[in-house]
């Protein structure tokens, strides 16, 4: 398995830091240039001079153009500022000093990092003795071998050192469960931010009824809400223009068995309007492609439990 050693921003991470446990972060660079690498991928966090340590890591969840303003919407104080000004501030600071222009929808490139762990500064581990310090943005290890299982090992020795208790809990419950710390590729657990790009992401940007494209105003949608035990999953999510995500969740359309779209007689019944939302009904959904496509019993769920008839 191989890990990537990313380039990182002392003040991102000294943003992070303050907020404990694993989060949603967004790890996000200037340039619109593609970040190729396995979802699952370990990704380190290794600080910039003077400092030239591994301040933590997380799981790489996929990689998104995204806009400064959805950005901002999205992860929040997870982008490593305390506000969209501070972001574009920096995002232009930086674009100047490196002279690369800004495209026109004022996008920047989003490495989406699940599970993200921030270490103490005495807690922080050596960058690898083979380390350029030529290298801009990043480099590529081998995570079952010198020194990328160097530091692999020792940033799982970092978290297995906060969570001793979870993880002797967890033996406890799984036998037979991989030794902790082997490499293997992880299946990282997805937050709302990640979950909200993934499924935009998996759409085409697009609401999977009306095929609308203004960004502005489309949403993720839980088919089946995580509070109800759904999973921040693409496949339990729908791309829909927000006003259908609100009749979604309350329940005033559905999506049937063959993905067509359903309005409920409710909506008439209960504000005896609803003429611009029967038009729709029977529309076939624009879904993604088999891996990702939505759950058929969490549609089901949804006709049981939500839609109201």
């Amino acid at each position: 398995m191989r890990g990537y050693v990313g380039v990182t921003d002392p003040g991102w991470y000294e943003h992070l830091s303050q907020e404990l446990g694993p989060k949603d972060a967004n790890f996000w660079r200037p340039s619109t240039r593609r970040v190729l690498l396995d979802v699952g991928t370990p990704f380190f966090f290794k600080l910039k001079a003077p400092y030239n340590a591994i301040a933590g890591f997380g799981y790489f969840a996929g990689f998104s153009l995204l806009p400064d303003w959805l950005a901002w919407e999205t992860f929040g104080r997870a982008n490593g500022v305390p506000n969209l000004a501070a972001l574009q501030e920096r995002l232009a600071r930086i674009r100047k000093g490196a002279r690369i222009d800004a495209s026109p929808g004022r996008e920047l490139g989003c490495c989406l990092i699940a599970e993200a762990r921030f270490f103490e500064p005495s807690a922080w581990v050596a960058t690898p003795a083979d380390w350029s310090p030529r290298t801009q943005t990043g480099s590529s290890y081998d995570l079952s071998q010198g020194e990328g299982l160097r530091i692999w090992m020792e940033c799982q020795a970092r978290v297995a050192g906060t969570e001793r208790a979870t993880a002797a809990a967890s033996a406890a419950r799984e036998p037979d469960a991989p030794r902790y710390g082997e490499p293997a590729l992880h299946a990282p657990r997805l937050g709302q931010g990640i979950f909200r790009v993934r499924v935009l992401d998996a759409y085409g940007r697009a609401c999977a009824v009306t095929r609308e494209h203004s960004l502005p105003v489309l949403e993720a949608a839980h088919i089946k809400p995580y509070s109800e035990g759904g999973q921040h999953s693409v496949a339990n999510g729908l791309t829909l223009r927000s006003d259908l995500h609100r009749l979604f969740d309350r329940g005033y359309v559905t999506v049937d068995e063959r993905l067509r779209f359903v309005v409920g007689r409710r909506l008439k019944d209960d504000f005896d309007n609803g003429r611009s939302y029967y038009g729709l009904a029977g529309t076939e959904l624009t879904v993604p492609d088999v891996t990702s496509r939505p759950f058929a019993r969490a549609l089901e769920w949804h006709r049981d439990q939500v839609f109201l008839g």
